[in-house]
């Protein structure tokens, strides 16, 4: 079982998320236990404050190290799930942190217990970076706080966790960013012609094998022309 620990100021933006889909399917399974922690019940100040004025000046408040000090510290006291055989990671969500990938949440799944810093307001005091293992972007834009980029980080890993998807391996094997680095080759259902729109005969054929060759070329130009940047100078996917 992956143990999850969600720390933010906002802990109802995340209710309706994990009642439903995916994730609500791995934590009835048992594969994954999530928890939200509202940062105020750690603050040490009387009314609750997790944020004051920075002392360079600036618009905004920068939120204060004591708390999340205080929730990061709780959630590693715990300590992981006793079936998980991964090391705890300290996620915190931020514009500067490394672009977020499918290579980064294989190995976030294979992780025993993960805690997520959603940040607000102005940002975080920097000296909770010292809490931190992993950094993570989810693009070159600003968003209000860590939320939505924590929730969907929680989904590219949940659904990786064994038997969530079901179907086995080949659930997530030919998925796009998968080993070859390409996109998915496009996929079809009835009716087989829909509007003029006809699906490839081959796929029709019941003849797996050229499907198969046809699924590999469709990725390829498929990932040339939606996402070229995957592609190395020589046509085939970076790094391959």
């Amino acid at each position: 079982m992956m143990k999850i620990d969600i720390v933010t100021v906002f802990p109802r933006m995340f209710e309706g998320f994990l009642g439903e889909s995916m994730v609500s399917r791995a934590v009835r399974m048992g594969k994954a236990e999530i928890a939200v922690r509202n940062l105020r019940d750690y603050s040490a100040d009387r009314r609750r404050r997790v944020d004051d004025k920075p002392f360079s000046g600036g618009p905004g408040m920068l939120m204060t190290p004591q708390p999340w000090f205080s929730a990061v510290e709780a959630c590693l006291a715990e300590g992981e799930v006793p079936s998980a055989g991964g090391a705890t990671r300290v996620v915190m969500l931020t514009p500067a942190g490394m672009p977020y990938g499918q290579r980064k949440a294989e190995e976030f799944a294979a992780c025993g217990h993960l805690v997520f810093i959603c940040g607000h307001y102005e940002g975080i005091d920097a000296r909770v970076n010292t809490l931190v293992t992993d950094f993570v972007s989810m693009g070159d834009f600003v968003l209000t706080g860590g939320e939505i980029p924590a929730a969907a980080v929680v989904d590219s890993v949940v659904r990786l966790l064994p038997g969530v998807l079901g179907g086995g391996e080949e659930a997530t094997a030919n998925e796009s960013f998968n080993a070859d680095g390409l996109l998915e080759a496009p996929q079809y259902t009835h009716p087989p012609e829909f509007r003029g729109m006809k699906v490839p005969e081959v796929l029709l054929s019941g003849d797996h094998a050229k499907i198969g060759a046809w699924k590999k070329r469709a990725a390829l130009d498929f990932t040339r022309k939606m996402r070229p940047d995957l592609l190395g100078g020589d046509g085939k996917a970076a790094g391959k």
